[in-house]
């Protein structure tokens, strides 16, 4: 039996299961958007950096949707996904991607209803206006100044809104952003930086930050997922092979500096890390290369992100992991990092872990039928 035989045998119990703890926490908590838990209880009222989470349970609703086909989740993702339509105009964050793509896309590739799309739109439209014509990027939350490996992750709600509305200049923010996302935050290693920082009126780099990795010059392994994930998804879009290179060069770093059972720490260059996993960047990067694998054209780069997604989501669907056989415990996958410098969910459950990790084994099923 092969390593994806065995784990396709597990996804149905793992879908039973997260379909249990997802019905628990909107019977426990109607309504309410929690980021991590604390003690593997849902955080209600726990502090927040920045407000990006809340596409992410509608999200995982859709996925038990496609996974059961039961309409009584259909109900809840589409319930989930209309709480989160004011976010729309909100022009404070870099992360309207997060909120709108698990929602309100995965929506309207399932009813091709255009009023969803022009939810989407809209959104896309939104997030372009943090773009900074000087230094050519989309801002992050933090100011004008600062440009995120995180926004990789969104920028593909532009391309999209872009290509969809036949708007050039959404495309050309899109594209431009990426391309200094590559320039600036993409070491010749693959690795990547969290921050890049830009004098405002010149748009020249200063210097490279970071919030949740190790120091600035190390790479913290959340980012680099997004980093694999989004240049990912702007080849996809794009067709630019330069693209392509480059998630291909963090997606090699990742796997060559990740332990034999695919679950990375919080940053990859940190020594002594105080935790040794972080199972929300193995989730995201387990979804990421199952993407690089059908986008890659060389066989042997197709087996190879194909083989270590597997790995790491076969690691996941362990007890070690998987939270099924940890009594009481409200999320789906232990061992996730939201703000390990702030102390913010540290060593729990983290939404958009759930999300990924539900999406990547979602694609091998959906692939396997």
């Amino acid at each position: 039996m092969s390593n994806l035989t065995r784990l396709l045998a597990r996804t149905d119990a793992v879908f039973e299961f997260a379909a249990q703890q997802l019905q628990t926490l909107t019977d426990k908590h109607p309504d309410q958007f929690p980021m991590y838990t604390e003690s593997g209880k849902w955080s209600i009222e726990g502090e927040r950096w920045t407000n990006w989470c809340e596409g992410f349970l509608g999200g995982q609703l859709w996925l038990i949707y496609l996974a059961t086909g039961d309409e009584t989740w259909r109900t809840k993702a589409e319930h989930y996904s209309k709480q989160v339509e004011e976010r729309v105009s909100d022009d404070t964050v870099h992360d309207l991607g997060f909120v709108f793509w698990p929602t309100y896309y995965r929506w309207w590739t399932l009813s091709d209803d255009q009023d969803l799309l022009d939810i989407v739109i809209r959104a896309g439209r939104t997030l372009a206006s943090r773009y900074q014509a000087p230094g050519a990027y989309v801002a992050s939350f933090v100011g004008e100044d600062s440009l995120f490996i995180d926004i990789m992750m969104n920028v593909g709600l532009i391309f999209f809104a872009g290509y969809e509305s036949g708007d050039p200049e959404l495309i050309d923010v899109a594209m431009e952003h990426s391309l200094t996302s590559r320039r600036h935050l993409v070491r010749g290693d693959g690795s990547t930086a969290h921050e890049a920082l830009f004098d405002r009126e010149t748009g020249a780099f200063l210097k490279h930050g970071t919030h949740q990795g190790w120091r600035p010059g190390s790479s913290w392994a959340r980012g680099l997922a997004w980093a694999l994930y989004g240049f990912g998804t702007v080849f996809s879009f794009t067709g630019d092979g330069r693209f392509l290179q480059t998630a291909q060069a963090c997606a090699n770093y990742f796997i060559e500096h990740s332990p034999d059972n695919g679950i990375p720490p919080n940053d990859f260059i940190e020594p002594n890390p105080a935790r040794p996993y972080e199972s929300s960047a193995a989730a995201i990067a387990a979804s990421g290369l199952l993407q690089l694998s059908e986008l890659s054209i060389d066989p042997a780069h197709k087996r190879l992100y194909h083989d270590q997604a597997v790995t790491i989501l076969t690691t996941l669907t362990e007890p070690e992991f998987l939270a099924s056989e940890t009594p009481n415990w409200e999320g789906i996958l232990k061992h996730g990092v939201y703000h390990e410098r702030k102390n913010l969910g540290v060593d729990e459950s983290v939404m958009w872990g759930d999300y990924f990790f539900l999406e990547a084994l979602w694609k091998l099923v959906d692939a396997a039928d």
